[in-house]
């Protein structure tokens, strides 16, 4: 039997509320600590305790960490996923479960340890009787840590960082681990090919989520006001506002300098975040889908008055309240259109969690330049999930307010200005704060029809003109919108369109066509809308462009076909949205269904080639007597 080291996935079935988390990130954060790549997908049921839930962990030596559909070590501990997830093991994959579980194992194709858990927690007597059921979850811990070769002072490194150092709960849960690993020594005979060795590839690394990034970004990009109702998967956003707010953000004389208010629903939230925009705070929200569908008409507004103000949309599986535990790319082309007329969203699209917390303090400082909503599109596989990260970086740019006179500035031009005035061709009129004194500074801001001046009017003219400087908005925009990230290979001959978390699927995949079946890509991932310059040329280079999204209808195709009408036959949409992570395998498959082999040139061949040569020299010898 061959070693299969540092390359195999880990799944834990177990009940919803069953409190397992703690032991799942246990083996996470252990392999990470091990130096060796790897992610974590948490799989549950939107409801409060008892149904089926799974926790995926992929381990790649060569950093290939999205989501793996096949099952290599599956942990089974519920009685009520039992058969499904033993027939979920791979031919030759291992195979643990809770040996109280009475249902038969049949198959002799995989490698099968039962494991007394139930058993090993009540000869602890270090484990009172109220906590054995959730401490019970450490034993599968060791026993899969002492088969694995999972490095033990790493499991207690991990859950150091768990508890926060709290050394009772350290030594309950670590004495439980111990036990497995010690019993699983004394009993089990390792019959599974799975091992893991120390690597260093996570130095320099840490593991966070994308919600509590984005917070943390959103922090250190000054913001002031935060309006939010409680929402799947956008919810752990305002919670950690809530909880790092208070360390960072206090004055020496003790006083905070934020207010973060839960709303009575998401239209009050986005309806407070307004107001506070237009006072001049930063401000923000956060929800999903059904979320931001009741802030269509606060979003209109704020579009329409020019009022700074940022939504985050942790995107979740609907329609309706659809999946609210699954992840999607399903609200791009509502969001992008969202409002009443004419309107045209700026979409923010992070890729990884890094860019959450970048994206956090450029989302407020894109909204103040441009005076507009701006829409950051995570997605619950980021937002609730670990990564792994580069450590996050204090923005090195002073804050971007955009166009706010002073009382001095006022002073300069005579207070002759207009709130909805261009004058410098950027679409962009200039604005002044409430407590500004000039007595010039105070203006009407307007939903309705208004000219130059925010002077109420109905004139179709001036409705034209104000409609038509709103779109040279959006040209300005493409100046400090992020630009695409590029996976280039050279001799490519095809492209690969994405954006968010599918990166790593696409990443794994991209490899894969190239080894597998010669087909050579170039991946360009979009961050942002309107698009770059960067977009335009590299749609000129490929007739064969395949758009990869987690959505039924292709909806990034969509905007494509809608700003790019001129590549319309060159677009090929590989969308695919189930509620599941992105996953290599579906999206090679997805491009190779509609993958278009390029016609083969034709080739002079060796007996034509010297008739060729002779008529060629005929022709010319006629040319020069004619010419005589």
């Amino acid at each position: 039997m061959n070693k299969i080291v540092n390359d195999f996935s880990i799944t834990v079935g177990t009940k919803n509320g069953s409190g397992s988390s703690t032991a799942n990130n246990t083996i996470l954060r252990s392999i990470f600590k091990m130096g060796i790549p790897v992610s974590g997908k948490n799989l549950f049921p939107s409801n409060i305790q008892g149904l089926p839930t799974w926790y995926t962990i992929r381990v790649n030596k060569d950093g290939f960490v999205a989501r793996r559909e096949e099952h290599d070590i599956v942990i089974a501990l519920n009685p009520d996923s039992f058969a499904r997830d033993l027939a979920s093991v791979r031919t030759g994959g291992a195979f643990f479960y809770a040996d109280d579980i009475k249902q038969p194992v049949t198959r002799a194709d995989i490698a099968a340890y039962p494991m007394p858990v139930k058993t090993i927690v009540k000869a602890d007597a270090n484990i009172p009787a109220e906590y054995r059921d959730l401490v019970s979850n450490m034993v599968y811990v060791g026993v899969l840590a002492q088969l694995i070769n999972m490095d033990m002072e790493k499991v207690l490194a991990a859950l150091t960082f768990h508890f926060k150092g709290k050394q009772k709960p350290i030594d309950m849960n670590f004495g439980a681990v111990k036990a497995g690993a010690e019993w699983a020594k004394a009993n089990l005979e390792k019959k599974d090919p799975f091992y893991l060795e120390p690597m260093h590839k996570t130095d320099g690394l840490i593991m966070a989520d994308g919600n509590t990034a984005a917070a943390l970004g959103t922090i250190f990009g000054g913001v002031q006001f935060v309006g939010w109702y409680p929402i799947t998967p956008a919810t752990s956003i305002a919670e950690g506002l809530n909880e790092y707010l208070p360390q960072l953000r206090k004055r020496e004389d003790g006083k905070h300098t934020y207010a973060v208010v839960q709303a009575e629903d998401e239209l009050a939230a986005l309806g407070m975040c307004v107001g506070a925009g237009w006072a001049g705070l930063r401000a923000m929200t956060s929800t999903s889908g059904p979320g931001v569908s009741l802030m269509t008409e606060f979003a209109g507004l704020a579009y329409y008055a020019e009022i700074p103000v940022v939504i985050w949309n942790v995107q979740r599986i609907g329609p309706s309240t659809g999946l609210p535990t699954r992840t999607t790319q399903g609200d791009l082309t509502f969001t992008h259109f969202i409002g009443h007329g004419d309107s045209t969203s700026i979409m923010m699209l992070p890729g990884d969690v890094y860019e959450c917390f970048e994206f956090g303090w450029k989302a407020l400082d894109v909204a103040e330049r441009i005076q507009t909503p701006v829409f950051v599109m995570s997605d619950l596989d980021m937002g609730m999930n670990q990564w792994m990260s580069k450590p996050f970086e204090y923005p090195d740019t002073p804050m971007d307010r955009g166009k706010v006179f002073t009382e001095k500035e006022l002073e300069e031009i005579k207070g002759n200005w207009g709130r909805y005035l261009d004058v410098d061709g950027d679409g962009i009129g200039y604005r002044t704060f409430p407590g500004n004194k000039h007595p010039m500074s105070s203006y009407f801001t307007r939903g309705t029809g208004h000219d130059p001046y925010a002077k109420y009017s109905e004139e179709s003219s001036v409705y034209i003109e104000n409609m038509q400087r709103l779109t040279r908005k959006q040209e300005t925009a493409k100046q400090y919108v992020p630009a695409p990230v590029f996976h280039n290979t050279k001799g490519a001959t095809v492209g690969i369109i994405a954006y968010g978390s599918t990166e790593a699927a696409i990443l794994e995949a991209q490899y894969q066509l190239e080894k597998e079946h010669g087909i050579k890509s170039d991946f360009m991932r979009i961050r942002a809308t309107p698009f770059t310059k960067e977009v335009d040329k590299f749609l000129a280079k490929y007739d064969q462009i395949f758009v990869v999204e987690m959505n039924r209808d292709g909806q990034m195709n969509q905007i494509l076909l809608t700003e790019y009408p001129q590549f319309a036959a060159n677009f090929k949409s590989v969308a695919y949205g189930d509620g599941l992570p992105a996953s290599a395998k579906w999206v090679r498959e997805g491009i190779l269904a509609k993958y278009k082999k390029p016609a083969a040139k034709k080739a002079v061949s060796k007996k034509t080639a010297p008739a060729k040569k002779v008529a060629q020299k005929k022709a010319a010898t006629k040319s020069k007597a004619k010419k005589k």
